[in-house]
This record gives structure tokens, C-alpha cells and sequence, in this order.
């Protein structure tokens, strides 16, 4: 197995817009991450006005493209150090919590739970109503009783962090540096 004297941060995107811009500053201010986008994440970056060709020009990027994922086998190279996943959808967090491994995403989290790597998530659905951002402004959402119940269980899980706040997504970054 293969080890860098520094390993990187492997940073997962869902279909969510949830923070997005601000979780896309947060990959912008780092040289120290490989992103990997869904095929929903694919989409929704679209959708919120980003160029998906001048991002895979500044880092690395995978795209959820194989049945297999074969890019999670760089977990098992020692290749990264933490996973993120932010922001993660109710769908994914879902999946996560019932050990369903079916997208590059829930891939991405199972192998980083079998390599004993730690994870950071920014789960969307956290509060019975809140604000959030749509392609054509703010929305208010009500999660569902599963969506949160997901979250709390998520928060239980070995090697996870569970982050509600991009506040919370740059400390939980900052203790992991």
C-alpha cells in the first residue's frame, strides 16, 4: 500500500445546493483536495452556474462514471488522509446510515469506513424547517421526520463527523489539518 508523507482530502459532492457556494470556497481555498462529483452533483453544479471544465481544470476531479467506482480503491493506496462530503443530500446520508454502496459518493464513505479514515458530513437536513438555497433564490424546507432521524443515527457511525453548519464544516477542517 502506498502512503504519501502527506495525504490528501478526498471531498465528495452531492446533488444538494444547500451551502454549495460556500462549500465550493471551501475546496477553492485549498491545494489539498481531489473532488469527486456524483452524477447529481454534475448536474446541480450546472444548474447553480459553476463551470464544471474550469474546475476539473484547477483540481482533480472524478465523476461518478463506473458501476464499480473504481476510484475508491485510492483509499486503499493511502492516498487520503479524511473524506468529505458536503454538502450531502438526504438521499445520500440515507444510504450512508443503511450501508448502501451503490454511487461513487456512498462508495467513497463505505471504503473510508474500511480503510479506518475519517469523515467529515454536512448533512443538508438537519432542522424541521429551514432556509436554503434554489436555483432561483431561497426556499424554505421542512425535512422529514426520516431525514432527520438519518442524520442522528449518522452522527452515532465509527470515523464520522456530522457538521449542520458550514461554520461547523470549516472548524471540523481546521482540527483536522
Amino acid at each position: 500500500m502506498q502512503h504519501l508523507e502527506r495525504p490528501r482530502i478526498a471531498w465528495a459532492l452531492t446533488g444538494s445546493g444547500h451551502y454549495l457556494k460556500e462549500c465550493l470556497e471551501l475546496v477553492e481555498s485549498r491545494t489539498d483536495l481531489d473532488l469527486f462529483l456524483s452524477r447529481a452533483a454534475a448536474e446541480v453544479l450546472v444548474m447553480y452556474g459553476v463551470d464544471l471544465k474550469a474546475l476539473r481544470e484547477r483540481l482533480p476531479c472524478y465523476r461518478d462514471g463506473a458501476a464499480s467506482a473504481p476510484a475508491v480503491a485510492r483509499f486503499y493506496q493511502g492516498l487520503y488522509a479524511r473524506l468529505v462530503v458536503a454538502p450531502a443530500t438526504s438521499n445520500t446520508v440515507a444510504k450512508m446510515v443503511c450501508g448502501v454502496s451503490d454511487s461513487l459518493v456512498t462508495n467513497l464513505y463505505a471504503q473510508a469506513g474500511k480503510c479506518r479514515v475519517p469523515s467529515i458530513v454536512f448533512a443538508c437536513d438537519t432542522a424541521p424547517a429551514m432556509q436554503t438555497a434554489a436555483p432561483g433564490g431561497q426556499v424554505m424546507v421542512y425535512p422529514r421526520p426520516i431525514d432527520l432521524e438519518n442524520v442522528a443515527r449518522l452522527r452515532r457511525f465509527e470515523y464520522t463527523t456530522v457538521v449542520d453548519s458550514i461554520e461547523g464544516l470549516a472548524a471540523a477542517l481546521a482540527t483536522a489539518a
